[in-house]
């Protein structure tokens, strides 16, 4: 902990009507040319703007050991947070809101074509980066207002492309589209036959640039590591009267126990285990029906969990898919039997949620009646 420094700093920085205090090495050449263009001495305007960046650096140095000294004695008895502009924003999440961006976000993601991006844009390229970190083989993922549309994996990622549209071939118009792996001239052209208001992907081949740069509108944004390392750890929320503060929703250590009668055969547990991975990042009350490799039918955001499978379903049934022999993830328990008699109504015959309701017993004789597989992950993954 050092006290001469910051000491030095904060006395120049309180005297900046007569001293130049310089914190950033990024204002040195800003520094050197105010005083070619002033005599060898600088503006008193410079000088201020160099003081409460100084102020705001020996803060920054107070709050990060407080906060290590705060950790280390596991008090929390404070929380406190300083990041660095990025940029301001045109609006926020509507043009009546004011909006900047804080952080190092522009460190995790190079935009290489296109208009800035917006409030909205920002919080989808994180919920899309989020979403396909949980995949490691070749996975094309479609996301509108943070909701996954499709999800869809593949060793060739133009057949991956095809599952996750599939899913859902309405929804995606304006939404937007993150992959695992560089983007080549094949799917380029696919997927500039419908309107995106973001691509991101790990890189995009000269050809595939050439392709999708013609698309004035579209943002192309380049990751600059790989997803595992650039999603989310810390989840902030503003609520009425403070902040709440938790660690990012990233486990994937889950129990496989199967409850019921039957085990889930290998497709199943694949199945089960693909749909499981998306539905940690749809918007409670959340239902995917799901294949090994594919999204089937995605219901978002809704009260009553019944209806998150009745729209799962209606939207499989839209897109012509089959739900027979898939399987049915839920981001919580099934509070009655209901919701998972309606997945094997509808032909799903495993289903994987975390298991905990006063009913669990009967949502569990319900799948026996029916010849189904289930496993309680023992993991919630509520998402408000």
């Amino acid at each position: 902990i050092d006290i001469g420094g910051p000491s030095m700093i904060r006395s120049a920085a309180k005297n900046y009507e007569s001293v130049t205090v310089v914190v950033d090495p990024a204002d040195y050449e800003a520094v050197l040319e105010n005083i070619r263009d002033n005599d060898g001495a600088t503006t008193l305007k410079l000088r201020e703007h160099l003081a409460i960046k100084a102020f705001i650096k020996c803060s920054d140095y107070d709050r990060v050991i407080g906060n290590f000294l705060n950790k280390e004695q596991t008090t929390d008895a404070s929380f406190s947070i300083s990041l660095p502009l990025v940029t301001r924003l045109r609006y926020g999440e509507n043009p009546h809101q004011t909006a900047a961006l804080y952080g190092d976000f522009d460190r995790h993601f190079e935009k290489l074509h296109g208009k800035e991006l917006s409030f909205n844009n920002i919080l989808d390229i994180s919920a899309a980066t989020n979403l396909i970190a949980e995949f490691e083989q070749p996975t094309v993922a479609i996301l509108k207002h943070t909701n996954p549309c499709g999800v869809g994996s593949d060793v060739d990622l133009r057949k991956a492309w095809e599952k996750a549209f599939a899913t859902d071939k309405q929804a995606p118009f304006g939404g937007i589209i993150v992959c695992n792996r560089s983007i080549d001239e094949p799917l380029a052209k696919t997927i500039s036959e419908i309107f995106s208001e973001v691509i991101v992907a790990p890189d995009f081949g000269t050809e595939a640039r050439t392709i999708l740069q013609k698309k004035k509108n579209l943002r192309l944004i380049r990751l600059t590591a790989p997803a595992a390392e650039t999603r989310s750890t810390i989840d902030i929320r503003s609520v009425c009267g403070g902040l709440l503060v938790q660690d990012a929703d990233a486990t994937n250590q889950i129990s496989q126990n199967v409850v019921t009668k039957r085990q889930p055969t290998k497709i199943e547990l694949k199945a089960m285990l693909f749909g499981w991975r998306v539905v940690k990042h749809v918007k409670s009350n959340a239902i995917v029906y799901a294949g090994p490799d594919r999204t089937l039918g995605i219901g978002a955001g809704q009260m009553s969990r019944i209806d998150a499978s009745r729209i799962a379903i209606w939207k499989a049934e839209e897109s012509g898919l089959s739900l027979k022999g898939s399987a049915v993830a839920s981001d919580a328990f099934f509070p009655f039997p209901d919701g998972l008699i309606a997945a094997a109504e509808a032909g799903a015959t495993c289903a994987i949620q975390p298991g905990g309701s006063v009913r669990d017993k009967e949502v569990i004789a319900a799948a026996n009646e029916r010849g189904m597989a289930m496993i309680f992950t023992g993991i919630r993954h509520f998402r408000h």
